[in-house]
């Protein structure tokens, strides 16, 4: 649901002009180079990264590095379902600059702490462009870095598939712009001052250590984190979970103390709580560059392969990649790490990717684009039937995210489909597009977001919106899920189109009733039927009546009062409606 409001009354910083920053350094004139490739004066070491990438070092002038953050967010800014794609990268060191993050753009230090890279200035994201509304914010990110805010107060005003992940941000950080906003997803982030939620419908902030917090409103969910507050749903409506139970950080580039660049891939970690380089290097494997296939704009499906093939891991630079083949990673331990939202798209109707029944497989910063053809599943984590127990190296999947639709015609049956045991999903928007090209009820047509048919699959921050049957179908036994937001599709023309069997619509949650044991802990589904208002579902979530398979804090919204979800769980709880929009539900069963 779109709205507007008003601007939030903290300092907004915008597009700052490179004299600025070069009268602020006292640095002296700079050839100004927006599309500069490699930093200046870089070492002759740096790897090609491709042309989306800029690598900075506290070499470069100031005004040359404004510049080129300019240049790129004058491109990104409203750029929503563009083809642009870039990722900012500053080796270790101190700098002055503006970085107004816009569509696709991923601004990340190269430090193996956040603390190597100090931007003084801003690292921030606004909704200007829609009147101060951050509800389409979506796709970019700030990583790995520390920020000390020029006003004390930054902002992230965003939506789904934003992270602000491994950031040490020395001030407060506001998370709206003054109008409404749907996010999101904060982790391994220390925040020194006061966070701020203002407009954000619901919110997951997983293992960061924060002065405080202030602001809820439907659903804002804690694990493993510090200062913040106590349980206390639904008024007001935190639900805080003192350990994450199992965990295992993003992969991220850096450069070490002799200009080598690696991938730094953090262990697994159990029953965790705060940030997981308080104590300096965490605990992880460090991989030369040259154990990569670097993919650069131009690179196919075949190459890929042939590089997984032959024990490398893949480095996927920004831009959009058409894939005629499937990928397939067979490999256990393969990484295969997107730089500023790389994109997949899987032509012919074929799955994206492919991975094997193996242990410690990590897929990081992708979104994968459904094709025109439709794909029965667009990734596949582990093939149907295993089995193995992958519970001392768990694979994962953080910030990956899935699209049908919004960028033109898109059709896939699952987008997403796990198999394998102990998978851990670290952030994860799949999203049948409700606006934008190629939208439409017989147009973007996609059954059913996320299917999980293994056991002991740990999801945080899910995010699974606007599909056509079930949103989320869960079979294997043991799963455990930290924050669920959800909306239903806007667009059933009729009850007839969207009525299972004899039953009013789809769950956004199934469970399936042979599952034993089960847990979800801030649980968020909205509807909003805008085709047909009188479009009901009778439930938001479907869940088998075992003492075992527990939901804590639900809540319901009609949006608008737009259609109705008569129940939360099963016959429990609701309605949301038109007289009442908003239905809380403390625990089931």
């Amino acid at each position: 649901m779109f709205r507007t409001g008003k601007h939030a009354g903290i300092r907004r910083p915008r597009i700052l002009p490179a004299a600025l920053v070069l009268a602020a350094t006292g640095s002296g004139a700079a050839v100004v180079l927006p599309h500069l490739t490699q930093g200046a004066h870089a070492a002759a070491a740096d790897p090609d990264l491709g042309p989306n990438v800029t690598v900075f070092d506290p070499s470069t002038p100031a005004g040359t590095i404004q510049n080129s953050l300019n240049s790129t967010f004058e491109q990104q800014e409203k750029n929503q379902f563009g083809s642009a794609r870039k990722a900012f990268l500053f080796k270790p060191g101190t700098y002055a600059a503006d970085a107004n993050v816009g569509f696709y753009t991923q601004v990340a230090g190269l430090g193996l702490s956040p603390d190597d890279v100090n931007i003084k200035g801003a690292v921030h994201a606004e909704a200007d462009w829609f009147q101060g509304n951050a509800t389409q914010n979506f796709w970019r990110s700030a990583e790995n870095l520390s920020v000390t805010p020029s006003s004390g107060t930054d902002r992230w005003a965003v939506s789904q598939a934003a992270p602000y992940r491994r950031m040490h941000l020395r001030g407060n950080l506001a998370l709206d712009d003054g109008g409404w906003s749907s996010g999101g997803y904060l982790a391994d982030t220390r925040v020194d001052g006061q966070v701020r939620s203002g407009s954000q419908q619901q919110w997951l902030t997983r293992n960061a250590q924060l002065g405080s917090w202030t602001g809820s409103n439907w659903n804002m969910v804690f694990v493993g984190s510090q200062g913040v507050p106590a349980n206390s749903f639904p008024k007001p409506p935190y639900t805080t979970v003192d350990k994450s139970p199992v965990t295992r950080e993003k992969p991220f580039l850096y450069v070490d103390g002799s200009g080598a660049w690696k991938a730094f891939v953090p262990a697994a970690r159990t029953n965790s709580a705060g940030v997981s380089w308080s104590s300096g290097t965490p605990a992880g494997t460090s991989l030369p560059l040259s154990d990569f296939f670097i993919v650069k704009p131009g690179a196919t499906a075949a190459q890929m392969n042939d590089a997984l093939a032959a024990g490398k891991h893949l480095l996927i630079t920004p831009g959009v990649y058409h894939l005629d083949q499937t990928l397939k990673v067979t490999r256990p331990d393969t990484v295969v790490l997107g730089l500023g939202l790389a994109t997949l798209v899987p032509d012919h109707g074929i799955t994206a990717m492919t991975v094997a029944d193996v242990s410690g497989v990590q897929l990081a910063g992708l979104l994968i684009d459904a094709g025109t053809a439709n794909s029965k599943q667009v990734l596949e984590m582990g093939p149907s039937g295993s089995s193995a127990d992958h519970s001392a190296d768990p694979s994962s999947l953080h910030d990956v995210f899935f699209r049908v639709g919004g960028a033109g015609v898109g059709k896939a049956t699952t987008s997403l489909t796990v198999n394998s045991d102990d998978v851990i999903g670290d952030h994860l928007w799949i999203w049948r597009a409700d606006h934008g090209d190629g939208v439409g009820w017989n147009t973007n047509t996609a059954d059913t977001g996320l299917v999980v048919n293994g056991d002991d699959v740990t999801m945080y921050g899910l995010f699974v919106e606007h599909f056509q049957k079930y949103q989320t179908v869960w079979n294997g036994n043991g799963g455990r899920t930290y924050f669920y937001q959800n909306e239903m599709p806007y667009d059933p023309p009729n009850q007839a189109a969207w009525t299972n069997g004899s039953t009013q619509g789809y769950a956004a949650y199934k469970v399936a009733a042979s599952v034993t044991s089960h847990q979800v802990y801030g649980f968020g589904s909205y509807c909003y039927f805008s085709t047909n208002p009188g479009v009901t579902a009778e439930h938001a979530i479907e869940a088998p009546g075992s003492p075992n398979v527990r939901f804590s804090d639900m809540v319901t919204v009609s949006l608008g009062g737009t259609g109705t979800i008569r129940h939360v769980v099963n016959d429990r709880g609701g309605p949301s409606n038109a007289s009442t929009n908003v239905a809380n539900l403390v625990s089931y069963p």
